[in-house]
């Protein structure tokens, strides 16, 4: 790639701006979702399931 490319990727290029760093809000149902212990058990139960089959792959 020539020097003229280069120029022409680094035009297009913008700098960060405050916009870029700001954190976006969970909503309601994600709210609830993070506080409802009856969906946490069951992420909770299905994450260990998964650890189990890797670690009963990686046993063979």
């Amino acid at each position: 790639m020539a020097i003229g490319g280069y120029e022409e990727i680094m035009k297009n290029i913008k700098p960060y701006d405050s916009k870029s760093f700001e954190t976006m809000a969970p909503g309601p149902f994600q709210r609830f979702l993070r506080t409802c212990k009856i969906y946490q058990f069951i992420r909770f139960i299905a994450i260990n399931l998964k650890m189990l089959k890797v670690v009963a792959k990686s046993h063979h």
